[in-house]
């Protein structure tokens, strides 16, 4: 099995475009490398001040690929329906309300998407201004991946809306290949 069939999640494919699995491949592996890097200068940040000589730009690193793996990480949670969405209550219901609860919540997530554009934006050409110490770096460089991750936000849940109206959000998932059948009690019994 390829590394892309692990990754890219087959859970309510009727709401996605095939031409934008490769986006949300490229998202969950920059995700894991920055997850991997976090926990890289957060050790090596532990270890260099134990030792007595601690390396003040790897805060700034530490800080930088924190941020970066939250906001990245929402918008491929987006794609993947885990995130900003509310499946007890959708899920529960079916035809008209169902579509109505459909509409609604993703109309709120493309309000936040449109909010996280405009207002990071604004962040980021204001932190221009402000500098990051030891380095100098504006800290503009903090905030230039908001503004992008509401763009791929919207961008997914423009998908999802565009899907679910087409194709209808109340699909039957498909059983997983791996898991094993449960055999009841009665089942057990019926067979000779």
């Amino acid at each position: 099995m390829a590394i892309a069939d692990k990754l890219l999640v087959q859970r309510q494919r009727h709401l996605k475009w095939r031409g934008l699995d490769w986006l949300e491949l490229a998202l969950m592996i920059l995700c894991g490398v920055l997850c991997f890097g976090f926990s890289l200068s957060v050790t090596a940040d532990i270890v260099t001040r134990t030792i007595g000589h601690p390396w003040l730009w790897l805060q700034e690193v530490t800080s930088t690929l924190f941020i970066y793996a939250i906001f990245v990480g929402t918008a491929a949670a987006t794609r993947r329906n885990d995130h900003l969405y509310l499946t007890a209550i959708s899920e529960a219901l079916h035809g008209t309300s169902r579509l109505l609860v459909e509409l609604i919540i993703r109309l709120v997530v493309l309000g936040v998407a449109f909010c996280l554009i405009w207002y990071g934006y604004q962040n980021y050409l204001r932190g221009f201004g402000s500098f990051r110490l030891p380095s100098g770096t504006p800290i503009a460089s903090l905030y230039a991946i908001i503004p992008l991750s509401g763009v791929l936000i919207g961008l997914f849940t423009i998908e999802q809306l565009v899907n679910g109206l087409r194709n209808g959000f109340d699909h039957p998932e498909p059983p997983e290949e791996d898991a094993t059948p449960v055999i009841t009690d009665a089942q057990m019994r019926a067979q000779p």
